[in-house]
């Protein structure tokens, strides 16, 4: 494939500050019914963050021959549903952590009430944000963002992951809960960026669901692997946490040899699910490669 992986760094941090620009625009120049809800909101979604899944969107759109004034919408929306995800994450009914992006998180710098609006509040800035944008494919997008959001996607993901502490899980079991939790909102990421490109009739979107499935499910498997070998500093959360809650991960079941050979499997084939799209999938490889490779 024909990338220059030297303009990697470059290009994802381009697009960082893109996606930030947008979603930093949601909170200026307008009258605020509940400044404390608007405090707690941005105090969730503007605090840093990889943006890893904007960035899919973007690379994927790109893939696809679209531009990035039409892929703004989506990037934003998928950041905004995955800050939603945290704050709500962090609450002491789910994981109960402190610390998120090297800062308070938002139950702890406000409080629950304001945390919980808040990511209620993100949630549906997201639906809103895209309903602006009003795209040819708006239908495909709302429900690719839906359904990897809710009983099917992330949601359900979150609530097996809840079930399963303290026991003992097979391999398929725990990738269950992973490709649910972690992985949907990833595949959906690549996906949403392929609809605004080419819509849900073109071939190579099955090439971009089967990366983003693999890819998906590879990065969390990474994520477990940095909470056992990561500090606390790097990661910007509190390492080690998951075997404080006695969750299965992977690291728990294959050790970190087997974990990170499994990871690597996966990265091979999300690079092999792109050959349907020739050179114009090179950012993808670089990107995928990138989050495997990642220390935070």
């Amino acid at each position: 494939m024909g990338s220059n992986v030297a303009e990697l760094p470059l290009r994802l941090d381009a697009d960082r500050a893109r996606v930030n620009v947008v979603l930093a625009a949601l909170f200026d120049d307008r009258s605020m019914v509940a400044p404390r809800l608007e405090a707690a909101m941005a105090h969730g979604v503007l605090g840093g963050g990889k943006r890893l899944r904007a960035l899919l969107v973007y690379a994927a759109g790109r893939a696809m021959g679209a531009e990035d004034d039409e892929l703004d919408p989506g990037a934003a929306a998928i950041e905004l549903i995955h800050a939603y995800s945290l704050v709500h994450d962090d609450l002491p009914a789910m994981d109960d952590d402190d610390l998120r992006r090297g800062q308070p998180t938002v139950h702890r710098a406000f409080d629950e009430a304001s945390a919980i609006l808040a990511g209620d509040a993100l949630q549906t800035l997201a639906f809103e944000l895209l309903a602006d944008a009003a795209h040819p494919h708006l239908a495909a997008m709302v429900r690719t963002l839906a359904g990897a959001s809710g009983r099917e996607g992330m949601a359900a993901g979150q609530a097996l992951d809840l079930q399963t502490v303290g026991d003992r899980l097979d391999v398929e079991t725990l990738a269950n809960v992973h490709r649910h939790k972690t992985g949907a909102l990833i595949r959906a990421a690549v996906r949403l960026g392929g609809l605004v490109g080419a819509g849900e009739s073109d071939p190579r979107l099955m090439a971009l669901d089967d990366y983003g499935a693999a890819i998906g499910l590879a990065f969390q498997i990474q994520d477990d692997i940095l909470d056992v070998v990561g500090d606390t500093l790097t990661l910007g959360k509190i390492s080690g946490a998951d075997a404080a809650r006695d969750k299965p991960t992977y690291p728990s079941l294959l050790g970190l040899d087997g974990a990170r050979a499994k990871a690597q499997g996966l990265l091979e084939q999300a690079l092999d699910a792109l050959a349907p799209l020739g050179d114009a999938g090179a950012p993808l490889e670089e990107l995928a490669c990138y989050m495997i490779e990642r220390d935070y």
